[in-house]
């Protein structure tokens, strides 16, 4: 980002109210994860901890301690069933192979012919290695071909075979169809159309959301094997937890944005200290009132039994999977209404301007994608529809970040850990091949990218431009409730720009 200099700002500081904000979508946790862990061994104090798209549920296990679980061997970046998480839905799967049943059926007799494209060049080069099994594979395929087109078998035998295939298909989508009614009863959606219905979005977060509800219930409550609660009940059980423990080591306020289709506004669900919650969450009478009313919501009050509905939101991605339905209280601003929220990408201006509210002095954003600058830049675009959408949302949140962070802010300064190339996109959750170094990238690659980049970026340089130095002490907890590993501190920031590496450039660009 270029722009002319503008006059220094106040170096960090860790005495400081300091809120570190995650952000991005899908595959954006794996990176999170790898931050985290760098700032919970440099012992980075963090007041607030925010989130936005998958940032949301990195936020959510982050405030209280349970950053471990991100990146753990089995945890939620690390573990096979990562994969899974931005699965097709099991509906298209299902039909999409009764259908191929279906049509191989008819299409028997045209592969029958067509392998001989393959079988007679076969036997010829036997025949001249002068091998006796090239008679032996000819022979068999003549046969093959006579029995397929036999007058007694193809007129026969295949129409009935493909109507058996179709029935299934038909039966099959019959069978979704009456899952959809039953399980879908009562819901906003009944009135569309049984082929939306059974199509609807093409991927399903069900993974994603099985994985996070079940980190989150070992983190508060499920040590002893207990059965996991429903959603409300986790929801209650983290919220006290948090509560209970905010400004003890390794816990942390928590501020969340999702976004509400129905009404196109966004929604932010907070957890925060005394000493900022009322103005925070302040709805008196005057300008911007209602808004707070309408879009915020404490989640140290009746709130809480939506915490899990906005991490399942963050996690929703526009198009691409359901949304969320969150069903608000009849004594609530809404007046019992039930509304369709997401994520929505580029959403950090609103929480950087949240952050203000809540008193945030100094931030620290993580975003996954980079941002490239210059000509030839250009690279060849993926075929497949999965890399299609990604290039898409990463660079929706690139450019959103980028014009965020240009706005003019009243914080002291505003770091960017973000990497200088991240060819996974939000939707590779097995990996994605890599042309400009012609391998396949792990989602562990950008965990340890992100581990990489918090050092370089802004542990490292920051201490050795600063020279100032956060206090050790001998057994003390840090960041992430370990033990603290190192003096970290913070270098100048020049106003209105983000940093890299601690000291602002002279054109006063990232």
């Amino acid at each position: 980002m270029t722009g002319e200099p503008t006059p220094t700002r106040d170096a960090y500081s860790p005495l400081s109210r300091t809120a570190l904000v995650l952000t991005g979508c899908g595959t954006a946790g794996a990176y999170h994860a790898g931050v985290l862990r760098a700032f919970q061994e440099a012992g980075v104090k963090i007041d607030l901890v925010a989130g936005t798209g998958m940032g949301v549920a990195s936020a959510v296990f982050a405030a209280i301690d349970g950053g471990g679980r991100l990146w753990d061997a089995d945890g939620l970046w690390r573990s096979p069933a990562a994969s899974h998480y931005y699965r097709v839905r099991a509906a298209l799967r299902t039909a999409g192979w009764a259908l191929a049943a279906s049509l191989s059926v008819v299409l028997l007799p045209l592969l029958a012919l067509a392998a001989g494209l393959l079988v007679y060049p076969l036997g010829f080069l036997l025949r001249l290695a002068g091998m006796s099994s090239a008679g032996i594979v000819a022979r068999a395929y003549t046969s093959l071909v006579e029995t397929a087109f036999d007058p007694e078998f193809l007129p026969a035998v295949l129409p009935r075979a493909f109507l058996i295939s179709l029935s299934l298909f038909v039966g099959t989508l019959g069978l979704l169809a009456l899952v959809v009614l039953i399980t879908g009863r009562g819901r906003r959606r009944d009135d569309a159309p049984i082929w939306w219905r059974i199509v609807g979005a093409p991927l399903s977060a069900t993974g994603a959301a099985t994985a996070i509800s079940r980190g989150l219930w070992q983190l508060v409550g499920g040590a002893a094997g207990a059965r996991r609660p429903g959603p409300v009940d986790l929801g209650r059980a983290y919220t006290e937890l948090l509560r209970e423990n905010l400004g003890q080591p390794g816990f942390r306020e928590l501020l969340l944005t999702v976004h509400d289709v129905d009404m196109r506004r966004d929604l932010v669900f907070a957890m925060l200290g005394d000493r900022h919650r009322r103005d925070f969450f302040r709805s008196s009478a005057g300008p911007g009132g209602d808004r707070r009313l309408s879009e915020g919501f404490d989640l140290a009050g009746v709130s809480r039994d939506h915490l899990m509905d906005a991490a399942l939101a963050g996690i929703s991605l526009p198009v691409a999977t359901e949304v969320q339905m969150i069903g608000f209280p009849p004594e609530s601003y809404w007046c019992g209404e039930v509304h369709r929220v997401s994520s929505r990408p580029g959403a950090v201006d609103r929480v950087l301007d949240e952050l203000l509210l809540a008193g945030v002095e100094q931030v620290v954003v993580v975003s996954p994608f980079p941002e490239l600058e210059g000509p030839h830049r250009l690279t060849v675009p993926r075929s497949d529809w999965r890399g299609r959408v990604s290039d898409y949302l990463a660079g929706a949140e690139a450019a959103a970040l980028r014009s965020a962070v240009a706005v003019h802010r009243p914080f002291r300064c505003l770091f960017v850990v973000r990497p200088s190339y991240n060819p996974v996109g939000p939707l590779d959750v097995g990996g994605c091949y890599d042309q400009r170094s012609d391998r396949t990238v792990t989602l562990g690659e950008l965990m340890d990218r992100g581990y990489e980049d918090a050092y370089r970026q802004f542990i490292d340089p920051v201490v050795g431009a600063s020279g100032e130095r956060l206090e050790a002490v001998s057994g003390r907890r840090g960041w992430g409730g370990g033990v603290a590993q190192g003096p970290v501190a913070l270098g100048p920031q020049r106003d209105g720009a983000t940093s890299e590496g601690g000291a602002a450039p002279d054109d006063g660009g990232v």
